[in-house]
Order: structure tokens, then sequence, then C-alpha cells
């Protein structure tokens, strides 16, 4: 009596590895073209890797911050941890709505990353502003620094 053939044992595994190495030689293809390295920095010319961008990056050059902040102490959280998670999560979003073209435009803001910025506004601003802020810091209608200073980051707006 003979034992299972050879090439049935391997079909299976064969079925399985063809779309893993697939889906991880395009993930990595992507990752190289996208220059997604270049996102686990902190230099500011990697959130200019996308022309969609070029508007936000040149008005940070102009701006009052660019001697002081770059693009991650103002749009991602301090802590080590959630600074990854935070740009995992917006790498994912940002490049599929590249890729799939879905993103609004002009490009905006979203909640969670508004409640980041605004965070990062009181890290640095708190003792400036704690009598402004005082217990207003999480309600709709809170006192949101870039109400007031929506250019301060950016440069002037149009």
């Amino acid at each position: 009596m003979r034992g299972p053939s050879p090439n049935r044992s391997i079909r299976p595994w064969l079925a399985l590895a063809i779309p893993i190495g697939l889906a991880a030689g395009l993930g990595l293809y992507t990752f190289s073209y996208a220059e997604g390295l270049s996102y686990l920095s902190n230099d500011p010319g990697a959130c200019n890797n996308c022309h969609i961008m070029n508007d936000q990056y040149n008005g940070w050059l102009k701006g009052s911050h660019h001697a002081v902040a770059t693009c991650n102490d103002c749009h991602v959280p301090a802590g080590f941890v959630e600074k990854y998670l935070s740009k995992a999560a917006n790498g994912y979003h940002h490049s599929k709505g590249f890729t799939l073209q879905d993103f609004h435009e002009p490009i905006m803001i979203k909640a969670n990353n508004a409640k980041i910025l605004q965070d990062n506004c009181l890290r640095c601003h708190g003792d400036l502003v704690h009598e402004v802020v005082a217990g207003a810091t999480t309600a709709a209608d809170a006192v949101k620094c870039v109400h007031c200073h929506r250019s301060v980051g950016h440069g002037p707006t149009r």
C-alpha cells in the first residue's frame, strides 16, 4: 500500500502560498514605491510625498511653527506607542484614499486627528491658554485652538 502522493500534500500549501506571496510582494512593492519608510521618520518632507499635501507643506515652510515644530509635533500623539498607531491608521487611510481617489478635496482633518491636534496645541501652549480652555476641551462647543489660529501651522490661508 502506498502513502499519499507528494503532489497531493503540496497542493494545499501552494494554494495558500501563492496568494500570500502575491499579496506580500504587491504590498512590499507599494510600500517601496510610496516611500513608506519615510513616514516612520520625523521629516516633514515625508508628508509632502504626495502632491495633495503641497499647499500644507509650503504653508508650513512659511508658517510661524516652521522653526519649532514638525508635522508630527502637531498631528500625531506624543507617546511612542500612540504615535506609531496613529501613523499606521493614517497611513492606511491615506494610501486607501489616494489609491482609490475617494478622499475629500481639499483635504480635511478628521475628528480623531483634530482631537490629537488640539491635545498637542495644549501640550505646548497649555500654560499660556489654560484660562481660555479650562474645562472646555472635550465638548462639541469647546474652545478649539484652530478656530482662531487656523493658519498657524500651515502659513497664511488663501
